[in-house]
């Protein structure tokens, strides 16, 4: 199968290739086998389809297969009146033609029959081994008896859950949907175009990120016939008026093979007619549409080094468009795809638009991570620790950044119905970025991610905690939009307890970030409030000596104190000590001073049930240095009720600059709120309770 039109107006079907009877495989099939020697012919299409990729294979569980389907569904009919069975066996055909190995398509003929039929998935592991139940049991739809409305959306949950292990369930079910829309046309209107909805808002971006060109491009094609049936019928007339456009590209396909030839290079050179959507989009982008823009040029070499020559002998004898030139060899997309996209100019100033790549990729391009058979299967470089991961486990290549990724929000999503908006705004981010951390590695983010998504893509929960990011060596905003191949540096809290504010959810882009942020203001409602937009007149209070209001020790009659080394202040984890005097000094338990505290016997204290009073803490401010960061940091704490008790401001150091500030509260509960109106201040990256005191 090809992912472009072969014909105008017709979807995406290898040249040469007939499409099917169905009725006729139907009526095959309720004859059952021939004879015990010989597949029968409802089968034999797909066996044939099969052997044009793995001549040696095995059809002997596939032949069982199909027995057992067969009698399964037997009486079982579609809404077009055809036997049932022909949908799994157009199904299993579509995986053969792409070229999927002898397990896909035993499960891909037994799709149903767990879901339609009494077969179980006990008979189907014991028949066929736990590999196919598992994949018949990942494609399997969830009743709506017992998930009601939540059905489709659990149903796409548990597939994308099961295809994180084995990608090979969701081949299955885009091959499903694809025959499914071929014959959706007995369908009402209405469910037509509810289907088509999915198909386009789901399934597309699917086949599109696991790289199957072939259904992405025909799938395309039935949903636009669907959903928006005036431009398709405009496009497919466009396509019948310009029945001779291939001539153009004919001509100048004739060109280039001459120029290959004297180059003494192998190659072939075949002219592409674009499928449906692709002409749309085309008119779209170009307004009026010459011959050959209705169909590309594909050069298919041998191996990776012929691209370049060929590359080369092409923007050598032809004029090159050179904003057209992209190398997805040296660069693959994140769906696999590779090829070298080129645009020339012919003699008569028509451009043609020209692909560059090997027969492997080409295959590869047309039926992704189909094409890569079983991930799980010992290949020729089994023990070669280069397919080995860091901890000796086998490297995937079927499990791509993005599967990776949702997987791990969509166990974050609350219910079905955050999961299923979250699943379609995820997938129409159809383009994706690398951008390189500071400490080393990588990260693979959409197009459009900003800081905010890098922070919780690297740490996760754990980002709560991020006060800014450096880009290139630069402090930057949590909003800025990040670029392919920047390097990111995320600067995280100290304080455990720090958390996003609102502001976040505008900056970011991934389900991730969002379910994280949106997580944390709904579990703290209080912190999470925006700040009252009238200032908070600052507490007038005196810097004098400092009381222990709120503290209950277990010697009563003793003074109690709090230390000024660690400013405690509740709800910290306190200790004391008795020092000379008989005074207690209360510390926070992780004050450093603690430490030095081996010869003192602890004395019990805590903090006084329901006291919020005033306190005094020290609070150190890690920053950029840049002119008016004092002021503003300072008129940032007196509005958030503040009082400066005493500054201290080192001297800058490779420009950054430590403020430590001890100032007075009138409630203790305002902590944090300051905290974070400090951290807010631009230049500002780190802010911490300080463990020695600030000098006056």
């Amino acid at each position: 199968m090809s992912a472009e039109a072969t014909s105008p107006g017709v979807h995406g079907r290898r040249r040469g290739l007939p499409r099917i009877d169905l009725r006729r495989l139907g009526r095959a099939a309720l004859l059952g086998p021939a004879s015990r020697d010989r597949l029968p012919d409802a089968i034999g299409h797909v066996a044939e389809a099969h052997r044009a990729h793995f001549p040696d294979a095995d059809l002997s569980v596939l032949h069982r297969a199909y027995v057992l389907a067969e009698a399964s569904h037997r009486g079982q009919y579609r809404k077009s009146g055809e036997p049932y069975i022909t949908h799994p066996l157009a199904v299993t055909l579509i995986l053969a033609e792409l070229g999927a190995e002898t397990t896909t398509l035993t499960a891909a003929v037994l799709h149903d029959t767990v879901e339609d039929t009494d077969v179980t998935l006990d008979q189907v592991g014991s028949e066929f081994g736990e590999e196919v139940r598992y994949l018949v049991d990942g494609v399997t739809k969830l009743e709506k008896v017992d998930y009601g409305a939540a059905a489709e959306p659990e149903t796409f949950r548990k597939m994308l859950v099961a295809t994180g292990n084995d990608v090979r369930v969701m081949s299955i079910k885009l091959a499903d949907r694809l025959h499914n829309m071929r014959t959706l046309g007995v369908m009402r209107p209405e469910k037509q175009e509810r289907i088509a909805k999915v198909t386009r808002d789901v399934l597309v971006p699917l086949a599109e990120r696991l790289g199957v060109q072939a259904i992405k491009s025909e799938l395309e094609d039935l949903v636009f016939a669907i959903l928006d049936r005036e431009d398709a019928a405009r496009t497919r007339t466009l396509i019948s008026e310009n029945a001779s456009a291939g001539d153009a590209l004919a001509a100048t396909a004739q060109d280039m093979r001459r120029v290959l030839r004297e180059a003494g290079i192998s190659g072939e050179v075949l002219v592409r007619p674009r499928h449906l959507v692709s002409v749309y989009r085309s008119r779209l982008k170009r307004g009026e549409l010459r011959g050959t823009d209705f169909g590309r040029l594909l050069v298919l070499v041998s191996e990776d080094a012929d691209c370049y020559a060929v590359l080369g002998e092409l923007h050598t004898c032809f004029t090159p468009v050179i904003s057209e030139f992209k190398d997805f060899v040296a660069a693959p997309k994140f769906n696999l795809y590779q090829s070298l996209h080129t645009a020339v100019v012919g003699p008569d100033g028509a451009v043609a638009e020209v692909l560059i790549r090997t027969h492997q990729m080409h295959k590869v391009a047309e039926a992704g991570v189909v094409a890569l058979g079983n991930p799980y299967a010992p290949g020729p470089a089994a023990g070669d620790t280069a397919a080995e991961g860091p901890d000796g486990e086998r490297i995937d290549p079927t499990r791509p950044g993005w599967l990776s990724r949702l997987l791990e929000w969509q166990q974050s999503a609350p219910d079905s119905d955050t999961f299923w908006k979250t699943l379609r705004a995820d997938l129409a981010q159809d383009r994706e970025i690398t951008v390189f951390r500071a400490e080393g590695g990588m990260l693979g983010l959409p197009a459009g991610a900003t800081c905010v998504d890098a922070a919780y893509a690297q740490y996760g929960e754990a980002a709560h905690r991020c006060l800014g990011a450096r880009v290139g060596g630069r402090l930057v905003a949590l909003g800025t939009v990040l670029k392919d191949g920047d390097t990111v540096q995320i600067l995280l809290a100290h304080d455990a307890a720090s958390g996003p504010s609102p502001e976040w959810l505008e900056h970011a882009r991934t389900p991730a970030a969002r379910i994280a942020i949106t997580g944390w203001l709904a579990a703290h409602p209080d912190e999470a409030a925006l700040p009252d937009a009238s200032p908070r007149p600052p507490a007038v209070l005196s810097a004098g000596p400092r009381g222990a209001v709120g503290v209950v020790s277990e010697l009563p009659d003793a003074p109690v104190r709090l230390a000024g080394c660690c400013t405690p202040v509740p709800p910290d984890e306190i200790t004391a000590f008795q020092v000379r005097g008989g005074t207690v000094t209360v510390h926070r338990t992780g004050c450093p001073a603690v430490a030095r505290m081996t010869t003192r016997s602890p004395v019990a204290v805590s903090w006084a049930a329901g006291d919020t009073a005033e306190c005094q803490v020290t609070l150190r401010a890690e920053s950029f240095g840049r002119p008016r960061l004092m002021a503003d940091l300072t008129d940032a704490m007196s509005t958030a009720g503040a009082a400066i008790i005493s500054a201290t401001v080192e001297p800058p150091s490779r420009q950054r600059v430590r403020h430590t500030y001890t100032v007075q509260l009138a409630d203790a509960a305002l902590l944090p709120g300051l905290m974070r109106a400090m951290r807010d201040v631009p230049g500002v990256y780190d802010v911490s309770r300080a463990t020695q005191p600030a000098e006056a």
